[in-house]
């Protein structure tokens, strides 16, 4: 509306200006010039007012697109939950967040200006066919023949926008997995490789930019300069007629100033063409994000009570109120026995006979826990990050800080704790990220690789704690280490994947030479170590 008040205001101020020179000064009427004059001042004074309402709204409404799609992608995101990063990358979800939900925004101007564009060009045309039927024709043919000239560059800037926002994307999950693994990377010595690695990944990402910005930057020129084309053929075939007696010399000055006009919608369409192609670039990516499928919260109810978890593809079977080791001289299959025991991704596991797929999420979630080896840590106090969901209680959480014998954390819960850990070290992040855990107090508690972080004397303190702390409750840690699998109830050893030999730690110490071999490999490394 403003858009359109906002040109249609424009395109009347010419016609003003005609009758003030036809009637007022051409006629020798100062009253009339007087009155056309005042007219023209209070349509000025309008235009300037809907001019500001114009962009307000567009800035309004570019930034209430922007930040509802950022609402859709960060909702979607939540219902992925922890299959989120099994699905897409870390880079992707940057460069939606951060690029693609704006320029989503700006193109959703379109609808706005776009329309008022094309009213205000229509009207010109009706007033000009009023004024010059060769005139109107040549504006109605002439907007046309701008669009076919720009159509082509469009097509070319999409196709190359598209590889380029793939590029993109690639880039900043290399970057942000670089940036996670710093210190790791310091370690190995391995920063520079990766550096030249990604100098080498931008340099080819500029120039995809160079072939993307190349067919835009002649869309700018042509947005630029072919309507002052326009403008100055439509002036000089007005020129001819007033020279000949056609138009008069205010006629005149109203077509140079709805052509001036005209400058203006037309730079619009084609800069509204521009926005449209890249907002679908960007569009494309985001409805890709969000039909990623999301797991069905909807299902059975679980087992009433505590009940024993199948996992019949390795024959792994964790009952309730035990402690249950996973050791094997691959650790990826036991994390995979993990994440279908846990229901992260497709699984043919059962829970007390039922499928573990068809069980309701919600209460899958609030029974069952996976505490993964690198799960995120929010900032916040010490106690709030070990707290998690619940409201912080002190005694609990120093009873879980305990139980991970992360007493050297900090000597008070008010200690801040930055995004990821990142001011504290590698063995104390694994340990707080056990606390948190044991703070839920889930009926189920599934981790892996719990104390891989730690030292051989605290590695022990857990081990103990951790099964005084559980006593009752199913736990199931996967694991080589000689310490927590003398603590387990049972221990089942896998081999390619399924379960080779099942007993006790010291059972299968004496029974089964392949558990041996992996056992003593693991504690001369702890003993190296």
């Amino acid at each position: 509306m403003f858009g359109s008040l906002w040109f249609l205001s424009l395109a009347s101020a010419p016609w003003l200006l005609s009758r003030a020179i036809d009637h007022g000064l051409a006629a020798r009427d100062p009253g009339a010039l007087i009155g056309w004059a005042a007219a023209v001042l209070v349509v000025g004074a309008a235009s300037a007012g809907l001019g500001i309402m114009r962009h307000r709204s567009m800035t309004k409404m570019r930034m209430a697109a922007a930040l509802q799609t950022a609402d859709l992608v960060m909702g979607h995101a939540t219902r992925l939950g922890s299959a989120l990063p099994r699905r897409i990358t870390a880079g992707e979800v940057v460069t939606i967040g951060i690029s693609d939900v704006w320029t989503i925004g700006r193109a959703m101007n379109v609808g706005g200006v776009g329309v008022a564009a094309a009213l205000a060009i229509s009207v010109v045309a009706v007033v000009l066919f009023r004024t010059s039927h060769m005139l109107a024709a040549v504006v109605l043919i002439g907007v046309p023949v701008l669009a076919i000239l720009v159509g082509p560059l469009l097509q070319r800037g999409q196709r190359a926008g598209l590889g380029y926002r793939e590029q993109q994307g690639e880039l900043n999950t290399r970057l942000v997995d670089v940036l996670g693994g710093l210190r790791i990377l310091n370690g190995l010595g391995g920063k520079q490789t990766h550096l030249e690695r990604y100098d080498r990944e931008s340099a080819r990402l500029r120039d995809q930019g160079y072939q993307v910005g190349g067919p835009f930057s002649w869309i700018g020129a042509l947005g630029d300069g072919l309507p002052v084309v326009f403008l100055a053929v439509v002036v000089w075939l007005a020129a001819r007629l007033a020279a000949s007696g056609e138009l008069t010399v205010g006629e005149l000055v109203a077509v140079y100033g709805y052509t001036a006009m005209l400058v203006i919608p037309v730079n619009v369409l084609i800069f509204c063409s521009f926005d449209v192609t890249r907002g679908l670039v960007s569009a494309r990516r985001v409805v890709d994000f969000l039909r990623l499928p999301a797991d069905d919260p909807s299902g059975e109810p679980a087992p009433d009570g505590p009940a024993p978890l199948h996992d019949p593809e390795s024959g792994v079977t964790v009952e309730p109120g035990r402690l249950t080791a996973l050791a094997g001289a691959r650790p990826s299959d036991a994390a995979a026995v993990i994440d279908r025991l846990g229901a992260y991704g497709p699984t043919d596991a059962t829970w007390g006979g039922r499928p573990l797929a068809g069980i309701a999420q919600s209460e899958v979630r609030a029974r069952i826990l996976v505490a993964e080896p690198d799960a995120a840590l929010f900032a916040g106090d010490l106690r709030d990050v070990i707290a998690g969901r619940d409201d912080p209680d002190d005694d609990r959480v120093r009873a879980a800080i305990t139980a991970a014998v992360a007493h050297d954390v900090a000597s008070g819960l008010d200690r801040p704790i930055e995004w990821s850990g990142r001011n504290i070290s590698g063995g104390q992040r694994q340990r707080v990220r056990l606390a948190r855990a044991v703070h839920a107090d889930p009926e189920l508690l599934l981790a892996a690789e719990p104390t891989s972080a730690v030292d051989a004397h605290t590695e022990a303190a857990i081990a103990e704690r951790l099964s005084e702390t559980r006593r009752g409750r199913g736990t199931v840690v996967a694991t080589t280490s000689p310490v927590l699998l003398d603590r387990a109830d049972v221990v089942h050893y896998l081999v390619d994947g399924r379960v080779a030999a099942s007993g006790t730690h010291r059972s299968l110490l004496a029974t089964t030479p392949g558990y041996r071999d992996l056992v003593t490999r693991a504690f001369d490394s702890e003993e190296g170590a």
